[in-house]
């Protein structure tokens, strides 16, 4: 019989376990600080590639077929084009590591941007369309940073890791709105269409950091995470994203509060710069809007992150719909009022972070760790189909019910997270830690 003092490695037959297993709890750690500033590099130049370009493609969709209903098929593409991604981008970091599906979206991207710019040196609205979706790979890719971050954190502090790569993008995604003069200048030097110049810094933004993160993911974090949990044999076989939403209500949950939450963004962001243009504001003040909205959506995320972990998902999902209702409500009753379209905007935002930070931290949690990706993968299709289709619905309403309906109409979306939310059982933070 072994004694107290013994050592465990002296143990005959248990050599190697406790060895391997002190190497393996202590690695993960090391990695995760190795692994934070990669993926907040990728997201910094991921997001100067969408904040340049998202916005002016709405405008050029409506130059290139001639009316503004189609203006809203540029968040509806590139969020289409996200949502096509989202999987097959999950089971590739599953079989290949989050190194190689990361850097493989970054380069789909900016093919994407290099596609757009064609289609307006011909006037091809079709070939716009395919180009916008191809940069939506640069939104699942933005996406999937964020769950990166989790595969080796501490439950205890996996909001804030998911939050400080989401907070990141504020940087890249802030400045890219305010490079729409500066791409147009750099544009008519290189003799591009007008309305594209921007698109050209999205095509070095987006090879920049599929290089971050091609060199920097090594080792791979999710397929560390993997190895780590491989010697269990008693872990249950994976199962597939729609399988773990059909058997576990609360990541039915996580996945609808988080999709719901992105498509009211995306239903009133897409269709702003076009009614700020419609009444007479300039790119500049088009581009300093978005620049604060997408300052609202990444910005505060470090302090939604700790609010995620410390009082709760949910708590933080419902303040995050307060502010949706805001947004909403001031988009309703003030369109024609720059500053509230502009306060409107900041709110939305807001809203958006701190759903979604706590959504996807409730996303990561909700299943069993060999089930995670496959989860995240379904999360991120939903997450982007759901906007997709705000945006495609966002065009009729605009020119139907004005930017006030549209605001109005948004509300409906918020009522069913709301509604949903007071449904579930509610969990301290320290509970919500076991699936």
């Amino acid at each position: 019989m072994q004694n107290e003092s013994t050592p465990a490695d002296a143990v005959p037959g248990s050599a190697a376990v406790p060895v391997l297993r002190g190497r393996r709890e202590s690695r993960p750690p090391r990695l995760q600080r190795r692994v934070i500033p990669v993926l907040v590099s990728g997201q910094i130049l991921g997001g100067i590639g969408m904040g340049a370009t998202l916005s002016l493609g709405s405008l050029l969709a409506a130059q290139l077929s001639g009316s503004t209903a189609w203006s809203g098929m540029a968040a509806t593409m590139s969020t289409l084009g996200a949502a096509l991604a989202a999987v097959p981008l999950a089971r590739l970091a599953q079989a290949r590591g989050r190194r190689v599906s990361l850097s493989t979206g970054a380069v789909i991207a900016g093919t994407g941007a290099v596609t757009a710019i064609t289609s307006a040196a011909i006037g091809a609205f079709p070939l716009l369309l395919l180009g916008l979706m191809l940069l939506g790979a640069g939104s699942a890719v933005n996406l999937q940073a964020r769950f990166a971050a989790t595969d080796l954190s501490r439950p205890a502090s996996r909001g804030r890791d998911l939050s400080i790569v989401v907070w990141s993008t504020t940087i890249g995604a802030v400045l890219g709105p305010n490079l729409f003069d500066p791409g147009e200048a750099v544009g008519a030097a290189l003799g591009l269409p007008p309305l594209t110049g921007a698109f050209a810094f999205s095509v070095a933004a987006q090879l920049a950091a599929a290089a971050v993160y091609a060199g920097g993911l090594r080792p791979d974090p999710l397929l560390t995470a993997m190895a780590s949990r491989a010697h269990d044999a008693a872990a249950p076989r994976p199962q597939g994203g729609l399988a773990v939403l059909r058997s576990n209500p609360r990541a039915r949950y996580a996945v609808a509060a988080v999709a719901l939450s992105h498509a009211t963004m995306v239903a009133l962001m897409s269709m702003t710069p076009v009614h700020l243009r419609a009444h007479g504001a300039s790119l500049t003040v088009v581009g300093l809007t978005i620049s604060l909205h997408i300052a609202g959506m990444y910005a505060l995320s470090p302090l939604f992150g700790w609010m995620s972990d410390k009082v709760g998902r949910m708590p933080t999902i419902l303040a995050g719909q307060g502010m949706l209702v805001v947004s909403l409500v001031l988009a309703g009753v003030a369109a024609d009022s720059r500053g509230a379209v502009t306060a409107s905007l900041i709110f939305l935002g807001l809203g958006w972070s701190a759903s979604v930070v706590a959504g996807s931290a409730l996303v990561a949690e909700s299943a069993q760790p060999q089930d995670r990706p496959a989860l995240q993968g379904v999360s991120d299709l939903g997450m982007n189909a759901s906007g997709a289709v705000g945006g495609a619905l966002a065009g009729p309403v605009l020119a139907a019910a004005g930017y006030s309906g549209l605001g109005l109409a948004s509300l409906a979306l918020v009522a069913v997270v709301i509604g949903w939310t007071a449904l579930q059982p509610h969990r301290t933070p320290r509970e919500m830690e076991q699936p």
